[in-house]
């Protein structure tokens, strides 16, 4: 048995990508004053009753659907995982439950990709590089026996589905990427000279076989010009998490380091720095990304997915994990991966 399969990392890293969206879910668009006048010291935040969850639990349960619909199926190729996972997201998009405030972008993307007949790349919203397209990625770092170039191709078009910019594109592959390492057991002291030796490895590289013609859609004279300004950007804040850390600061909010979270680069480094601020006390990370002012429940949820990859599902007590909303999904969908 892998230490992957062992610790549980998949059932770990959704229960824990829950939980911070729900502990996030009620600080979202407050600043850090707001939130300790209504929440009292961040270190002692308490998972709220009930225990609801935003659209990012939401889309990143309807992702891991459509992946495991598409693997019963075969050897995942592009096609072969589009068509589910864009059923998912239309479902999504037509459930009464998607009453919890979610980003325009994936609204706009689904009601144009519920059209027949219309060509995914014409559904997705070229100009957006918002978080909605790597807060719900991480399926992709835990399904098991995917080659390197499924996980970042999926990685990318399952985000493109939505949001085309191709610094959605990067974050979303830097994101699945960094959750797969953590669950392989890597060390979080290394973890950002690995993804910026990744950005540099792939900053160039389009994948044609399942993107397609989506790079025509902007105005970029090439598709290898197009993908490089996402990983440009991915490059940038990955610096930014690196000077953070070298002068950790706990106490500050997180999104005065590596930004408020709203964009999808922003999204994975400051989720990451609330992690590695607080590698063994994961309850802690999700506080203090919940505890923010920007986007606080896809930074807690990305905080979350991070610290449950690494520590597997021993990281979150009962008393938290099986009070929220979906648990039984969230379990069954890791359990399927763990094993």
């Amino acid at each position: 048995m892998t230490a992957f399969a062992r610790k549980h990392a998949a059932t770990g890293a959704l229960l824990g990508l829950a939980l911070g969206d729900a502990l996030g879910f009620p600080t979202e668009f407050n600043d850090v004053p707001s939130i300790l006048a209504k929440c009292g010291p961040w270190r002692e935040m308490e998972l709220p009753t009930p225990a609801f969850v935003t659209d990012d639990t939401q889309m990143t349960l309807a992702l891991g659907r459509g992946l495991r619909t598409a693997m019963d199926r075969g050897h995942l190729a592009p096609k072969r995982l589009e068509r589910p996972v864009r059923e998912e997201f239309v479902d999504w998009y037509e459930s009464p439950e998607n009453n919890r405030a979610p980003g325009n972008t994936c609204l706009v993307a689904c009601g144009l990709l519920k059209e027949e007949g219309r060509a995914w790349q014409d559904a997705s919203q070229i100009h957006s590089k918002g978080c909605g397209a790597n807060m719900r990625v991480a399926p992709l770092g835990l399904a098991p026996g995917l080659s390197d170039e499924q996980r970042a191709g999926a990685a990318q078009l399952q985000a493109a589905l939505t949001h085309g910019h191709p610094t959605a594109l990067a974050a979303s592959d830097l994101t699945a990427h960094a959750v797969r390492l953590l669950a392989q057991g890597a060390e979080p002291t290394g973890l950002v000279g690995l993804l910026r030796s990744y950005a540099l490895d792939n900053r160039t590289r389009y994948h044609h076989t399942w993107l397609g013609d989506l790079w025509t859609r902007s105005q970029d004279p090439g598709p290898e010009h197009f993908i490089a300004r996402g990983w440009d950007d991915c490059l940038v804040v990955l610096e930014r998490l690196r000077e953070a850390l070298r002068r950790p600061s706990p106490e500050t909010d997180p999104c005065l380091a590596t930004g408020e979270g709203w964009l999808a680069e922003e999204a994975l480094a400051s989720g990451l720095l609330c992690f590695l601020l607080f590698v063994d006390e994961p309850l802690t990370a999700l506080r203090r990304a919940a505890c923010s002012s920007g986007d606080s429940d896809s930074i807690a949820c990305l905080a979350g997915a991070f610290a449950g990859a690494y520590h597997g599902a021993k990281a979150w007590p009962d008393a938290w994990a099986d009070r929220i909303e979906y648990h039984g999904e969230l379990v069954a969908l890791g359990a399927l991966w763990d094993e």
